[in-house]
């Protein structure tokens, strides 16, 4: 049967508005994988630059701390030998021995301050220490609250530059909980700490907040 002249157009434009709705989908489509492609070059490139500062930061970091254990390593290691057993019934309280007295300022329990150390068990294990492959590590830098109690309280009256070492019982230490498998619950500890004074703090560089936002449009869920 033949259409008349309305229908046509009615076909016509029917046929016109799908062929905009598919151009229009499509145009939806390139334009999104457009955007994709140039949020993925430039989070590439972000993230290139921020590797980089990264890898500086790292190197800048190493190369203190070797000057800091160049610096320190003969007087610290000759306390490698110190940690041994000890009677770990016989521990109710702090005790602190100085070893050497130092020449800087009072530390007290409300000090932050850095630190090289060898901490051992009463079966004279060493769970951790600063010294590794005949250098020391970068030193800990210890804050009130960051710290087990027995050092915050342990270093009181301690000067920078001097070695001490801490006795201290198990309730000051890591209590009922432990540490790990090196330290079982109600374990006391030992350590040999030496106080040096705090170096140029190196800012660690973060993601900038263009990077971030790339980062969770791309791979975020």
């Amino acid at each position: 049967m033949a259409t008349t002249k309305t229908q046509r157009i009615g076909i016509w434009i029917i046929a016109v508005f799908m062929a905009v709705g598919t151009i229009g989908s499509f145009a939806i489509i390139v334009l999104a994988n457009s955007n994709s492609q140039a949020d993925t070059a430039r989070y590439n490139e972000l993230y290139a630059q921020y590797q980089k500062e990264q890898t500086a930061y790292t190197e800048k970091t190493d190369a203190q701390a070797k000057e800091l254990s160049d610096k320190y390593y003969a007087t610290f290691s000759q306390y490698a030998s110190r940690p041994s057993t000890f009677d770990k019934n016989g521990v109710s309280e702090l005790k602190t021995e100085d070893l050497v007295v130092g020449t800087g300022e009072d530390l007290t329990k409300e000090s932050t301050f850095t630190a090289y150390y060898i901490g051992w068990t009463p079966d004279g294990n060493i769970f951790d220490q600063s010294i590794s492959d005949g250098a020391l590590k970068a030193p800990f830098t210890a804050a009130p609250g960051q710290v087990i109690q027995g050092w915050t309280k342990g270093v009181a009256g301690m000067k920078v530059g001097g070695v001490r070492e801490l006795t201290i019982p198990s309730d000051l230490a890591y209590g009922e909980t432990g540490s790990g498998d090196s330290i079982p619950a109600n374990t006391p500890l030992k350590f040999v700490i030496m106080t040096i004074p705090t170096p140029t703090a190196i800012e660690q560089p973060m993601p900038s907040e263009e990077l971030t936002t790339l980062y969770s449009r791309l791979y975020g869920n």
